[in-house]
């Protein structure tokens, strides 16, 4: 990881952030914990976590500008939450990530990063 860039930067810019979404949600859907939990039609959810990561590792605000402020946590509460849950998905975003090629280091430092937001979504023990 470069000291001094975004995380978004250090993943390689909205390549590689559309590269990781499009390599993590399959890996959502055939999650046999969280796959349920997903529409079949996965575009409009994959388009949003695009916008979403974009901003949120440091690049644009795609996703404010598109639909306000995140508030993810409020925006998750329709859904059961679970601890199990919460690893199923970093799961999945630990192997996309490894799928495009981020250096373990760099893994390691998005999914610390992203295990604060998933947690804070549980809602269901």
């Amino acid at each position: 990881m470069e000291p001094g860039l975004s995380i978004y930067d250090n993943l390689g810019g909205a390549d590689a952030i559309r590269r990781l979404v499009e390599a993590f949600y399959p890996k959502v859907q055939n999650n046999p914990v969280i796959g349920h939990l997903f529409p079949e039609d996965i575009e409009p959810v994959l388009e949003k976590q695009y916008m979403f990561l974009t901003q949120f590792f440091g690049g644009p605000s795609l996703y404010s500008d598109a639909h306000g402020h995140p508030m993810m946590r409020a925006r998750h509460l329709p859904f059961p939450i679970t601890p199990e849950r919460a690893e199923a998905w970093l799961g999945c975003m630990s192997a996309a990530l490894e799928e495009i090629g981020i250096s373990e280091e760099l893994r390691d430092f998005v999914l610390q990063r992203l295990s604060g937001p998933a947690f804070h979504f549980v809602n269901t023990p």
